[in-house]
């Protein structure tokens, strides 16, 4: 009895923790989401940590999607690791500057300029990203919908009924006698 209550004790600490982590992540979004409404440079850079988190999850999604159904990709899911770090990173100093900016009206802005380039550019990738699995994906459907088109022609004109030379050789016949008395 003693062993189950320790056992009980230590899944339900465990529990607890991830519970404790799920709450704090879900706190920093909704904080994230609530500081983006206001106005000015720091609702500007929350803006653009939540534009960051669409774009990579879509992107993870767009990998993760190609992956299960078996194609190619290389070095792609690699890539998307190491894009997903770099994202995170970025996402921590824009949360910084966020942060500097609402305490302190004293902020570089020569910084913020070097943060939206660096934005520009994660969002760039991971549209290319996207833009090369939907065409990929686009490809394939097309592959696909073009033998599936040509063999629906081959069965459809197997089940036409093929023209039988008797019925050919009475319309003849038949045209020649009408043609006959003219």
């Amino acid at each position: 009895m003693l062993l189950f209550g320790v056992v009980g004790i230590y899944v339900l600490v465990k529990l607890g923790k991830k519970a404790a982590r799920t709450a704090r992540t879900a706190a920093s979004r909704l904080t994230t989401h609530v500081n983006a409404m206001g106005p000015g440079d720091a609702a500007e850079v929350e803006r653009l940590r939540i534009d960051l988190r669409r774009e990579v999850s879509l992107t993870r999604q767009a990998v993760d999607q190609a992956h299960a159904q078996g194609w190619g990709l290389g070095e792609l899911p690699q890539l998307m690791t190491e894009l997903a770090r770099q994202a995170d990173v970025h996402d921590a100093q824009l949360a910084m500057y966020a942060q500097q900016r609402r305490v302190s009206p004293y902020v570089d802005h020569v910084t913020l300029d070097r943060l939206r380039e660096h934005q520009a550019k994660l969002n760039a990738m991971c549209a290319r990203i996207r833009a090369d699995l939907l065409g990929n994906q686009v490809h394939h459907a097309a592959s696909s919908l073009d033998d599936l088109h040509q063999r629906t022609e081959l069965e459809l004109e197997s089940r036409r009924r093929a023209a039988d030379p008797l019925d050919e050789i009475d319309e003849l016949y038949r045209r020649t006698m009408q043609e006959r008395p003219d």
